[in-house]
């Protein structure tokens, strides 16, 4: 019995020594295992992005904004009288003159009205001078003159009135232009309401634009602009004429016209206008690259590097442009400010800078 016991025993001690073995195998190895990769982590670089090291430089500050292209004058032609048609003396597209007799409307009852006005006024202007001359000899009253003359001077307004309604039934350009495609026709009865055609002044031409009011003070009468459209690849060239006295409270924005010569037609009212204003050039200014900016919820950040890490720190920014945009405070000479990764870079997070010539 007691030899089985101690068979029992030797075998219940072989056991434990043979898990002790295998444990304390499994955590040399596990330590050499994590020695090895720790060792591995800590000689991998850091995010690999590019930078640019900030510098100063002159800035001439152009504000690019968006406009439309307006005609110097335009006027949609109506008729103040109904009446038909008789005659249009224009081709659609045209130039016309100022006092080109456009259309013409049927004016014979109206003649007629003048006609018979003219007769009663002769009439009236024979009484009246029959009547001063018996005036004169003391044979009527002072009153039944007065009558008379009275009647005359009716008859002759009446007369004035209706060579008004006569002169309403020609229709005139009322500057010199382009006249666009009319919307009637010869033998057509034309009410006050229709509209004939639109004649247009295109030559300047006049561009609408809106600054924001921080620049208001920066902008001049006579200053120039440059612009382009969808239509033309070449660039025009404008002037500043009038300037809005106050300030749009819906947008805040300043509204501005500039004219612009169009010698040969090309450009044309609602065109939409990209345009290119000078402000003043500032000096010593630190410009970045636009992709560098993180706008957030109070304003506008950029990742530095700094020892090899990444820091988000807060700027102000002024004018943009297509590339670049200046920086006003938060950075100084010499800072690497990063452009690409923005969207897997954070606070102290290793970098791998390759700095980029801008």
């Amino acid at each position: 019995m007691k030899l089985k016991y101690f068979i029992y025993a030797l075998l219940i001690l072989g056991i434990a020594y043979l898990i002790y073995h295998r444990i304390s195998t499994n955590n040399k190895t596990a330590m050499e295992n994590g020695g090895k990769g720790a060792g591995k982590g800590a000689g991998t670089p850091g995010l690999q992005v590019n930078g640019v090291v900030v510098d100063t430089s002159s800035f001439n500050n152009q504000l690019e904004i968006t406009g439309s292209i307006e005609a110097n004058e335009t006027v949609a032609l109506k008729s103040e009288v109904s009446g038909l048609v008789t005659s249009i003396n224009f081709q659609e597209g045209s130039n016309v003159s100022k006092g080109t007799l456009l259309v013409k409307i049927n004016d014979r009852d109206i003649q007629a009205q003048l006609q018979e006005a003219l007769t009663k006024q002769k009439l009236s202007a024979t009484n009246e001078n029959r009547s001063r001359q018996l005036l004169d000899k003391g044979a009527i009253s002072q009153e039944e003159y007065d009558t008379s003359l009275a009647d005359l001077q009716s008859l002759k307004a009446q007369a004035q009135l209706i060579r008004a309604q006569l002169a309403k039934t020609a229709i005139y350009a009322p500057f010199s232009g382009r006249i666009g495609l009319r919307s009637i026709s010869a033998g057509e009865y034309l009410t006050p309401v229709k509209t004939i055609a639109v004649l247009s002044s295109i030559n300047p031409l006049k561009v609408t634009f809106s600054v924001p009011e921080k620049y208001m003070a920066q902008v001049k009468n006579n200053t120039s602009i440059s612009f382009s459209t969808d239509g033309y690849s070449k660039t025009f060239k404008g002037r500043i004429f009038a300037i809005e006295p106050g300030i749009n409270t819906a947008t805040r924005t300043l509204q501005i016209k500039a004219l612009a010569d169009n010698p040969g037609g090309e450009l044309l009212p609602g065109s939409f206008a990209k345009i290119r204003l000078s402000l003043s050039t500032l000096k010593g200014a630190i410009l970045i690259p636009n992709e560098a900016i993180i706008p957030v919820l109070n304003g506008k950040t950029v990742f530095v590097s700094r020892n090899g890490k990444a820091a988000q720190i807060e700027v102000e920014a002024g004018t943009r442009t297509a590339e670049s945009i200046v920086i006003t405070s938060g950075l100084k000479v010499g800072d690497t400010v990063l452009t690409t990764g923005a969207m897997a870079l954070k606070q102290d997070a290793p970098v791998k800078v390759s700095v980029v010539k801008k």
